[in-house]
């Protein structure tokens, strides 16, 4: 059956139901109907949440379908509950991009799902919708302002660094003209779409503590400059307000069900690549307070998603996990050992062990910060016993403990072995968690702190504009912040077509964009872009639905 074939058959409990596993009261919760549910931040309890056992789950460098770090999330928190563990699994929300692109949804697959896999997948509680109001209220208010003679900041329209963002794959708006028309349709000038999951509304609602903390990162947005060069946050414009009433309610975490009807939180959806790539600092809270074992995933490869997690979201929340388990398949191993795509399926013990290398690289990165890495083999129904057993063997030579997790297939009975390797390692090995860099370091020693340990980079090259970035930075004061490097997900370098363990590579900057609501500044490494495309033949060609309203073809 397909994933979508596989929820459709479950039967789900209410929503209440599932709040009472946590302790949570039906009174507590806010309802979406009879299967989701809001809840309010007064549950969070930092006591509680300081001595529950925290988990990342990563991965190594993907393919382009991704390596299923969230089936292997959910379905560790299955197994974790099946050997005694009080456990919940904390995501991200899906991005309408990935679901309608190439990727599809976001909702884990086979038997290791999150439910109601239609509704988290496409407008589910409206916190995306939210987003991205509230980020394009801020582009409204700006080009008001330069158009408006009566309250006029005198702001430059060429400065303007704050785009409009929309929630779909369309390249055809990365670059626009808006104000034409005439006078009476504003000022024209260029701008563009960035993809919502880029926006820095996403990333402020992902980090902020709690209301009065979001309303604090929505002031501090920059958006460029007056005509002399006075420096404009969105405070200035008196927007924060109602761009926090927009977002009254999507900074409540959603509350859900896994298939075998364990708690399941979902909250923001941030891309590892351009963004922090993690649910938000409240979501893991909120997890970490009413469960023991709370299992958390970022995005992409441990070089992005991993990170960020470690680097930017732990120093930012005073917070670390306990272990990293670092998704691997038998399909990127073959695509990094030189195997093309149409023949991954095809049995090739070979190329696996001759990807391994990108493995190695990604266990090191992990132990970099202090942190103990387990190997979860995600197993495909393709994968031939020989082929794992080459992951085993390099498992047992690098003392890094394995453990094959058939999930997809089992649900939380195929994640037993990984529990209890996981459990294991946590209450046999002290974490001495260290970030890579500090965050009072000068920029470019962080950009390249980060390039030289994480990638394994020669060096960096700064193009002439992030050169005039790095002095803009400087004359605003912002150089105490972290670095969330934009990078391709498709290699440790910044070329997507250098696969395995690359070295003597040179990591380029294209330009460094600023996100002071955020809190971090936006290296922009390579070709990546902050809005994709949709491939020549897109996801959304197979989606449609009966006359009874049920959805098919969602993946």
């Amino acid at each position: 059956m397909t994933d979508i074939e596989i929820a459709q058959r479950v039967q789900l409990q209410h929503i209440y139901a599932i709040a009472g596993k946590l302790g949570v009261n039906t009174d507590d919760i806010e309802t979406y109907g009879k299967y989701k549910a809001k809840l309010p931040l007064n549950l969070i309890d930092k006591k509680k949440a300081s001595k529950s056992k925290l988990i990342l789950v990563s991965a190594m460098s993907p393919t382009p379908s991704g390596e299923g770090k969230t089936t292997i999330s959910i379905g560790l928190s299955e197994g974790l509950n099946k050997i005694g563990k009080k456990s919940t699994v904390v995501l991200r929300e899906p991005s309408l991009g990935p679901v309608f692109g190439i990727k599809g949804g976001a909702a884990g697959g086979g038997y290791s799902q999150v439910l109601p896999m239609e509704d988290i997948n496409l407008h589910f509680t409206g916190d995306f919708s939210a987003i991205e109001k509230a980020h394009n209220l801020l582009a409204a208010v700006i080009d008001n302002n330069i158009q408006s003679k009566k309250n006029s900041l005198g702001i430059d329209p060429r400065t303007i660094t704050w785009k409009r963002v929309m929630d779909m794959n369309d390249r055809a708006l990365r670059n626009i003209i808006v104000g034409l028309g005439g006078t009476s349709s504003g000022v024209p000038r260029e701008t563009g779409f960035d993809i919502t999951a880029a926006s820095e509304i996403m990333a402020i609602l992902c980090l902020s503590e709690d209301r009065a903390d979001l309303i604090k990162r929505l002031g501090n947005i920059f958006i460029g400059y007056t005509m002399d060069r006075k420096p404009i946050y969105a405070r200035d414009l008196k927007a924060p307000g109602a761009m926090a009433a927009l977002l009254k309610d999507a900074i409540k975490p959603n509350l859900v069900q896994t298939i075998e009807g364990n708690p399941a939180i979902i909250h923001g959806g941030p891309f590892a690549n351009i963004a922090q790539g993690t649910n938000s600092v409240i979501a893991t809270r909120m997890g970490m307070s009413l469960s023991d074992y709370t299992v958390t995933e970022a995005g992409f490869g441990a070089d992005l998603g991993a990170e960020k997690f470690l680097d930017i979201k732990c120093q930012s929340a005073g917070i670390s996990p306990k272990v990293v388990v670092l998704t691997a398949t038998i399909r990127a191993l073959k695509y990094h050992g030189g195997v093309p795509l149409d023949q991954l399926k095809e049995p090739n013990p070979e190329a696996v062990e001759q990807g391994l290398p990108n493995l190695e690289k990604h266990l090191e990165n992990i132990r970099k910060f202090g942190i103990t890495p387990v190997i979860a083999i995600n197993k495909f129904v393709s994968d031939t016993d020989e082929e794992v057993e080459v992951i085993r063997l390099f498992a047992e030579k690098s003392g890094t403990k394995c453990a094959v997790a058939e999930v997809w297939a089992k649900g939380g009975e195929g994640a037993i072995e990984l529990a209890q390797r996981v459990v294991e390692e946590i209450e046999n090995n002290e974490v001495n968690f260290k970030p890579i860099y500090q965050w009072d370091a000068p920029v470019k020693d962080k950009i390249e702190l980060v390039a030289r340990e994480i990638y394994g980079a020669e060096g960096v090259d700064y193009d002439a504009q992030a050169k005039r970035d790095l002095r803009k930075i400087s004359a605003l004061n912002l150089d105490h912040l972290p670095v969330c490097i934009a990078k391709t997900q498709k290699s440790l370098s910044d070329n997507a077509r250098l696969l395995g363990r690359p070295s003597g590579f040179i990591i380029t900057v294209r330009e460094i964009e600023i996100a002071a609501g955020a809190g971090f500044l936006v290296p922009i490494t390579g070709n990546i872009v902050r809005m994709p495309g949709l491939p020549a033949s897109p996801a959304s060609e197979n989606i449609t639905i009966d006359n009874e309203g049920n959805i098919i073809g969602l993946s």
